[in-house]
């Protein structure tokens, strides 16, 4: 059940009351005063502000949520995107992957690099 806040009219002392979200929100207590209710700000966030270059935030923030692979794979190509839009259009952690396999595999590319596939029946083009 909610807590909600009610401040007394004179003394302006403060007592929080558990009810319901379907009663109707007033107090009145044992003298017949009837307080008024103290609203405040909700206490609602999102990850708008995770830092995409902490891979220690991008762990916390994810390690709690619901979701399935896809929301990952989705959630982890939008902190790329904003640390290409931070770096000047090229994602450094993700340059320094490629750079890290090409070295590993001796200088082929990852497939996520490439942006052709060409043998010798066939070539693609990717957008």
């Amino acid at each position: 059940m909610p807590l909600y806040t009610y401040k007394h009219p004179d003394t302006n002392e403060h007592k929080d009351v558990f009810q319901s979200m379907n009663e109707e929100h007033i107090y009145v207590d044992g003298f017949g005063t009837e307080w008024k209710r103290v609203y405040f700000a909700p206490n609602a966030s999102i990850d708008s502000n995770i830092d995409p270059f902490s891979q220690r935030q991008f762990t916390d923030s994810t390690g709690a949520k619901k979701g399935t692979m896809g929301d990952m794979f989705d959630y982890s190509a939008e902190m790329s995107q904003r640390r290409a839009d931070k770096a000047g259009g090229v994602d450094p952690v993700k340059q320094k992957y490629f750079d890290d396999y090409r070295k590993k595999t001796n200088g082929q590319k990852h497939h996520a690099e490439k942006k052709t596939y060409e043998s010798k029946n066939v070539k693609v083009e990717y957008d």
